[in-house]
This record gives structure tokens, sequence and C-alpha cells, in this order.
């Protein structure tokens, strides 16, 4: 399970292929929309497709004006299902964090990618039985 930490770029890698939309917990975005909104998404898609954003999201700027349906779709599904948190809906900030997906759960992939991680998975396992 991954949590992601912005809303254009996880929503642009659950799209394109690169994370499923099932392993995602939620996404705390720094976003404040409504994607069943016409007015509100229009903002989102133009600002981040063509517009003020894309200078900060130029992986949008590559999408086709037929992505901007099947992106919406995303979203409300995401916004439907509780995975999309924003808290600037109830007046919170949150900061921009140095990577955008974390792991909840570690895979046998990310185990076995870096040593450090894998001892550190085996120590845990090995407390984990203590308890």
């Amino acid at each position: 399970m991954k949590v992601g930490t912005s809303y254009s770029r996880c929503l642009l890698d659950i799209f394109e292929g690169r994370v499923d939309i099932n392993d995602v917990m939620v996404i705390v975005a720094r976003t404040n929309f409504d994607p069943f909104d016409d007015e509100q998404w229009a903002n989102i898609w133009s600002g981040y497709h063509t517009g003020a954003y894309t200078f900060s999201h130029p992986e949008w700027a590559r999408l086709k004006d037929e992505d901007e349906e099947p992106m919406r779709d995303l979203s409300k599904e995401l916004y439907d299902t509780g995975k999309l948190h924003q808290p600037r809906k109830f007046g919170a900030y949150p900061q921009r964090m140095d990577q955008y997906w974390y792991e909840l759960i570690l895979t046998e992939d990310i185990k076995d990618s870096n040593p450090a991680v894998k001892k550190a998975w085996e120590q845990y396992r090995m407390l984990a039985h203590l308890v």
C-alpha cells in the first residue's frame, strides 16, 4: 500500500500505469478542489496542462487533450473512495515532501532493492516475533 503526497504526480503515475490505483491507500494532496465541479476541474486541468503550473508540472504538458476525461475520471474515483485527502479543505497546509510515494507495506521487490532496507526489514521481523 502506498501513500502519495502530490496530487499531480501521483495521478499521472496511476494514469500512466506505474502505480495501480488499488495499491493506493491515500493521496495527501496540496490541492483544494472537487473533481465533480466542472469549473474547478477546468481550472485544475488548464493550470497543470497548459497554464500557470506547467513550469512545476511539465509531465502534464505532454498529455493530450483526449487524456482529460480519463484523468478526471481517476480524480473522481480517488475522491469518491476517500483516497484523495485535501487538508486545505480543512484549513491545513501540508508541506511539499521530498518524494511523492511512501510505502506502507514493504513488498519483496522493495525489500530486496537495497541492502540497508533488507537488513532493517529482517530486524523488524525479528522484533515483531518477540512481541
